[in-house]
């Protein structure tokens, strides 16, 4: 545990800094290529995109919509885990359910260690909520839109503030997934040092990456028919269900699965657990999110 959590690898804390070298140039490239940048640079499997939302890049990603400030915060940030309810814990498998879908995510039996880890886009991506909320305030006089509650400060989609909005967020998300990226590298690299192995050798493949803070463009049925709508999911995940075009080639006849920390348990201190979302999930979860 204190080499896993040593200055030398996954740092925590409220605006702890993390030991992966990134000067300015080096973050524009994140911004807008995520998990790709991450590649590029070493720090992650070719196969870990495979099993990443959205293959750890969202493409409409535009740098140039994210502020100095929330770059400045980001820049020495990258591979560290911050504070709040971010964690990374080191778990041990306990039972199995599904023998056939634990297979497919690698978990073959009890007794097997895994890692979790939560974390996203730290103060960058505190920054762009920031800095929309002050654009989306303005937008909101202008358009005489009115709400309950200042959180929910909004804008219309194709409003310009919308529009950078969304391109500043798809970066905040890359960042976010090269944040993790870099952990799951540190990680990696201290196991491999507590065992004196290889990454390889410990088979420390990834099982899942998927956002739970993010709007996302997407096609779903609604009263039976296909619409375009923008899904805003806060502390939720993706529920599709098995065959989905957007889920990864691997998890195709299983479904998507998730760690779903708020629904099983309420505290972070008892067992999460791994859920696969089946063919009603999707639709269920959907006419909650609508009605």
């Amino acid at each position: 545990i204190n080499i896993f959590f040593s200055r030398s690898h996954l740092l925590t804390g409220v605006g702890s800094k993390g030991i992966i070298p990134m000067n300015a140039r080096d973050l524009e490239e994140a911004l807008e290529m995520g998990m790709d940048w991450s590649l590029r640079e070493g720090y992650i499997w070719a196969e870990d995109k495979e099993h990443c939302e959205e293959y750890g890049r969202m493409l409409q990603a535009d740098p140039t919509k994210v502020s100095a400030r929330a770059k400045k915060r980001g820049l020495p940030q990258l591979g560290t885990l911050g504070a709040g309810n971010h964690y990374a814990e080191i778990q041990v498998v306990d039972e199995i359910y599904n023998k056939q879908a634990a297979r497919k995510m690698g978990i073959d039996e009890p007794g097997q260690v895994c890692v979790m880890i939560h974390c996203g886009s730290r103060g960058l991506g505190h920054q762009v909520a920031t800095d929309a909320l002050v654009e989306m305030e303005r937008a909101m006089k202008r358009d005489d839109i009115k709400v309950n509650d200042r959180q929910l400060a909004c804008a219309r989609i194709n409003s310009q503030e919308g529009q950078n909005y969304l391109k500043a967020m798809a970066a905040a998300a890359n960042y976010a997934w090269v944040n993790r990226s870099s952990m799951t590298f540190l990680c990696r690299q201290a196991f491999a040092k507590i065992f004196d192995s290889t990454p390889d050798d410990l088979d420390m493949h990834m099982i899942y990456d998927v956002s739970h803070n993010i709007a996302k463009i997407e096609q779903h049925l609604v009263d039976g028919r296909p619409k375009t709508l923008m899904m805003h999911r806060k502390g939720a995940t993706r529920a599709f269900p098995p065959n989905h075009p957007l889920i990864p080639v691997d998890y195709q006849l299983t479904g998507e699965r998730v760690i779903p920390l708020a629904f099983i348990s309420c505290s972070i201190f008892t067992p999460p657990m791994f859920l696969l979302y089946l063919s009603i999930s999707l639709s269920l979860s959907l006419s909650l999110s609508l009605s």
